[in-house]
């Protein structure tokens, strides 16, 4: 049985979906972002920075979501979802799938800014304006990659996983009627039924207490 070291709304949803995807069982073990319960002993015996996702497997612990998701494909070829080596696909897969970072990178830049200080009063405008900018020319880059219904030509992959999931911080932070074909693909990945039940297994998020976040004034 794998085990599935999780935070609602985290980047460890990727692989809980994906899972949901391939038809595996992991047994969850649920994380507070805000309790810090990875910032023990024991979570830094899973993941070296304590942080999800963390995946038992084999006997082995692998932490980085693009890795545990690239592993997963692998070893499950039949699924369809990994554009193979030789695939002429496969430079725009590993493209979309590691621009998903570049992108989540800066959802985490504006999480700490808007949410994790423990002083709010120290989060700088100037910052914020610079991450939310950063972050909507990322949106509009995504808009340009997508390939119609999916990222690639011939459908769904993992590299949707990657990128979908990032689309759910959207709405906090930038508007979604100025990026309407991101909307659409994100109601297409939500409609998938893994992704339906891999919403149902996830928890209740502790990142957002607001419906939106705008930038800060001077």
């Amino acid at each position: 049985m794998m085990r599935l070291h999780h935070v609602p709304m985290s980047r460890s949803f990727r692989v809980l979906w994906l899972l949901e995807e391939l038809g595996l069982e992991a047994e969850l073990v649920m994380h507070s972002i805000r309790g810090g319960t990875m910032h023990t002993p024991e979570g830094y015996a899973v993941s070296p920075a304590g942080r999800v996702p963390a995946l038992e497997l084999d006997g082995e612990t692998m932490f980085e979501s693009g890795a545990i998701v690239q592993t997963l494909v692998e070893r499950h070829p039949d699924a369809g979802l990994e554009r193979a080596v030789g695939d002429t696909e496969r430079p725009a897969y590993l493209q979309a799938m590691w621009f998903s970072e570049t992108m989540a990178s800066l959802i985490e830049q504006l999480n700490m800014n808007h949410l994790f200080l423990r002083d709010p009063s120290l989060a700088s405008p100037v910052v914020i304006k610079l991450l939310t900018a950063r972050f909507k020319s990322t949106l509009r880059g995504a808009d340009t990659m997508l390939a119609g219904d999916w990222v690639l030509p011939s459908g769904f992959s993992a590299a949707d996983i990657m990128f979908g999931f990032n689309l759910r911080a959207v709405p906090y932070y930038a508007r979604f009627d100025e990026f309407p074909r991101l909307q659409g693909y994100l109601g297409r990945c939500a409609a998938r039924p893994a992704y339906q039940r891999a919403l149902e297994k996830d928890g209740e998020q502790e990142f957002y207490t607001k419906d939106f976040y705008p930038v800060p004034e001077h």
